[in-house]
């Protein structure tokens, strides 16, 4: 239980660059703490290949040489975990076998396993490439160091890619609102201008309507009228003609100028034709218009 404690500790206090117990550890702004040396080192190197701009070697942010600062915090946890003593029995299982209780002197590049040289004789490495594993621990640091790099930067490339995305759709939301409220502003001054048509049409329609009722009116009134006088003049006719000759030729002469004045006079028509209707054409033409660039249900 305390050899598990001591590991889980040493791990948050191996530099994450030489993978070793910090020494001399500084602190960036993200948080992450290097070895003096090691940060030291790769911020000479970021100068060099990236024109001067460093980045963290764990969360790939940007930084500054003047953000390094001492983490003495760190650095007493360092120094109380140097001077553990770790009992003989553990320090001797914490690198030994698990199956043959031999040091684990030896690494299996077939299997990738660290191994004893009894492992390497057994029938499951028989045949397997076997080297020391000093020989292969700073092959294989360099190669996760790399490996981890690589991540670090695919993961903030994919943060930028996302940040990126998120503005796109922001922008676009904001176009399509735009747009949206420029349609519905230019089809309101379209209903505006249609419904005042309307109603200025249904209005000269509705004062025509008036004067050629009016006038029909007038003239059905004339009519009528005129057709009081022929009925009296037609009675007074057939009583002249009925009597005798005399009676006949009494007043005739006043009889006849009555019938020459009393003449038809035909009342004003309105033909449909002459008038001014409503050139329901320029509508139509509107719509056939929206038909070919749009599909507008019938």
């Amino acid at each position: 239980m305390a050899s598990e404690l001591l590991k889980c500790l040493q791990e948050e206090v191996t530099c994450p660059i030489c993978l070793d117990i910090l020494t001399q550890p500084l602190s960036l702004d993200c948080g992450h703490s290097f070895c003096q040396a090691c940060i030291t080192a790769k911020t000479k190197e970021s100068t060099t290949n990236q024109g001067g701009e460093s980045r963290c070697p764990v969360c790939r942010i940007r930084y500054c040489t003047g953000e390094l600062r001492p983490n003495w915090h760190v650095a007493n946890i360092v120094e109380r975990l140097r001077e553990v003593k770790v009992s003989p029995e553990e320090g001797q299982k914490i690198n030994l076998c698990e199956r043959h209780e031999e040091k684990l002197l030896l690494f299996c590049k077939t299997d990738g396993k660290v191994i004893c040289w009894l492992c390497e004789r057994s029938q499951e490495h028989r045949g397997h490439h076997t080297v020391l594993v000093e020989e292969m621990a700073q092959d294989y640091q360099k190669k996760l160091q790399e490996a981890l790099w690589k991540l670090k930067e695919d993961q903030q490339e994919a943060r930028m890619l996302e940040a990126g995305i998120g503005e796109e759709r922001t922008s676009w939301k904001k176009q399509m609102q735009t747009e949206r409220q420029s349609i519905q502003a230019q089809f309101k001054k379209l209903k505006d201008i249609l419904e005042y048509e309307e109603l200025r049409e249904l209005q000269n329609l509705e004062n025509e309507e008036k004067a050629v009722l009016g006038s029909l009116a007038e003239a059905e009134d004339e009519l009528a009228q005129h057709s009081q006088l022929l009925t009296d003049l037609i009675s007074d006719l057939e009583h002249q003609l009925q009597g005798s000759t005399m009676d006949m030729l009494q007043d005739v002469n006043h009889l006849m100028e009555r019938s020459r004045v009393l003449s038809l006079k035909k009342p004003k028509t309105f033909l449909k034709g002459q008038r001014n209707t409503f050139r329901a054409l320029d509508l139509k033409e509107i719509i056939q218009a929206f038909k070919k660039a749009h599909v507008i249900p019938h």
